[in-house]
């Protein structure tokens, strides 16, 4: 059968004209998907203005195709669905990955819609099928407590990617590519929706899939009281608490806290985790951190595989003199 559809694209996010870290994390999985596929990876960048976007190139892009315009100065999906339409249109790629961000999740189902064809949303992995080139797109369901495996029978395939769920590939300033400005008509910019405002919120001390220290509890805490320990030492590393599923379901900490397949992936320079066995669904949202410190009294958990630094011990004890340390180090 011939093949209509050739092709994997990334859509870029860009924030005040700078690119948001997300789009080279795609460029990692859009990498090792055009490799199997052997086709051509682009990434598309819809802005009113962008800086160093050579640097997609760099991070393994091997073609950048770019709308510049003032009217895309804020994301109106619809303005975004009529270009990304047209331009899958007119060059037909078979795969489009986006990531499951605030703006991904809008844009993706909206551009699926107009395509008629499917989407699998916050997926984790990707495989090949060998056989037919189709794509697998692999997420958690029924809680978490499955990994899916989703075949899209229709073009393009469309699936956006949990972020902090890869490392984006080391920088190469070497790489060359291309970069093409693509133009289109003003009504092509017109939307139905019209800009209001915008606010941060406040009430979130350290985001959480921001922070390069995350300090995470398990049941091996003990009790909810104990999580005081975990906020206090957040604070003086700059970094953010986490928790598992367990704790969350007991009502020991918001689930905004939580980390695994049914929470947020994350990928910070320091990962301690306290009191967690390691169940797979909590893994999977933590182990691509770069360094992971593990407090455990049971030696053969799980947790302890994937750690740098394993401590063998009740983490009721330890993290209290963990704190008691760190109070001493600000005194000196």
């Amino acid at each position: 059968m011939k093949q209509t559809h050739t092709g994997v694209w990334t859509i870029a996010e860009i924030e005040d004209g700078s690119i948001n870290p997300v789009s080279y994390e795609l460029l990692a999985w859009g990498k090792g998907l055009s490799e199997r596929l052997k086709v051509e990876l682009t990434s598309i960048v819809l802005t009113n203005k962008i800086k160093d976007i050579e640097s997609l190139i760099h991070y393994g892009a091997d073609k950048v195709y770019y709308v510049e315009n003032d009217k895309l100065e804020h994301f109106y999906p619809d303005t975004y669905t009529n270009i990304l339409q047209q331009m899958v249109e007119e060059m037909k790629p078979e795969i489009i990955l986006a990531s499951a961000t605030t703006k991904g999740r809008t844009l993706m189902p909206c551009l699926a819609s107009s395509l008629k064809t499917g989407l699998t949303a916050d997926c984790t992995d990707f495989e090949i099928e060998e056989e037919t080139r189709r794509l697998i797109q692999i997420r958690p369901a029924i809680g978490g407590n499955v990994m899916a495996k989703i075949k899209t029978m229709t073009n393009p395939q469309m699936a956006t990617v949990r972020p902090k769920s890869k490392l984006p590939l080391p920088k190469d300033e070497s790489r060359r590519g291309e970069i093409i400005k693509k133009e289109f008509n003003e009504e092509m910019y017109q939307s139905r929706y019209e800009w209001i405002n915008y606010k941060r919120d406040e009430s979130i001390e350290q985001p959480l899939q921001q922070s390069d220290v995350i300090i995470a509890g398990g049941k091996g805490i003990r009790k909810q009281e104990n999580f005081k320990y975990l906020k206090e030492i957040a604070e003086r590393l700059n970094g953010a608490v986490g928790a598992t599923r367990a704790v969350v379901d007991m009502g020991w900490i918001d689930y905004s806290h939580q980390i695994g397949l049914s929470g947020k992936t994350v990928s910070p320079k320091l990962y301690i985790a306290v009191g967690i066995s390691g169940a797979v669904q909590h893994i999977a949202g933590m182990s691509t951190s770069k360094y992971i410190i593990s407090i455990n009294k049971d030696p053969e958990a799980p947790i302890f595989k994937v750690s740098d630094l394993g401590i063998v011990g009740d983490a009721t004890e330890i993290v209290p003199l963990l704190l008691k340390e760190l109070k001493q180090g600000d005194k000196k």
